[in-house]
């Protein structure tokens, strides 16, 4: 017999004291870089956006990865690499802290299309809001020291 999975993930992440350091302008070349490192994780991602100061993942990651060293890779070749290619001069790192959030694939549609409108979620909201929101949304408290 077959085995199947369906290890189905969003993860957040924002930058370092949440400066708007990911210049729109480059973030295609990001997104692809970070699509390559998923695909070497022999991880699905089904789709990558964000804005200046985070962004989102939703992937189908691999269940032989823990999900705390596939974001931790992630961030750091994702940080290396933005430094290195000197297409994001003011990216001085990633926060050290990280959303990781399962999903069901029943959910993958409504996910993507978030994911995808990044840009106009962040007219109504700040990414503070939009976190809480997500963390509410998953049945975890916030810590409200992290939360101006």
């Amino acid at each position: 017999m077959s085995s199947y999975r369906q290890h189905l993930y969003h993860l957040v992440f924002n930058t370092k004291r949440h400066l708007p350091t990911i210049k729109q302008d480059n973030v295609n070349e990001l997104y692809a870089y970070i699509t390559r490192v998923c695909k070497n994780k022999n991880s699905h991602l089904y789709r990558i956006n964000g804005i200046e100061n985070h962004i989102h993942i939703l992937t189908d990651m691999h269940p032989s990865i823990a999900p705390a060293d596939f974001v931790r890779d992630i961030k750091v070749s994702s940080s290396l690499w933005m430094k290195k290619s000197k297409l994001f001069p003011a990216f001085i790192g990633w926060e050290y802290g990280y959303g990781s959030f399962t999903c069901s694939y029943y959910d993958i549609n409504r996910l993507i299309e978030y994911i995808k409108n990044q840009k106009e979620n962040h007219k109504k909201m700040t990414f503070e809001e939009e976190y809480r929101k997500i963390l509410l949304e998953s049945g975890i408290t916030p810590i409200e020291k992290y939360f101006p």
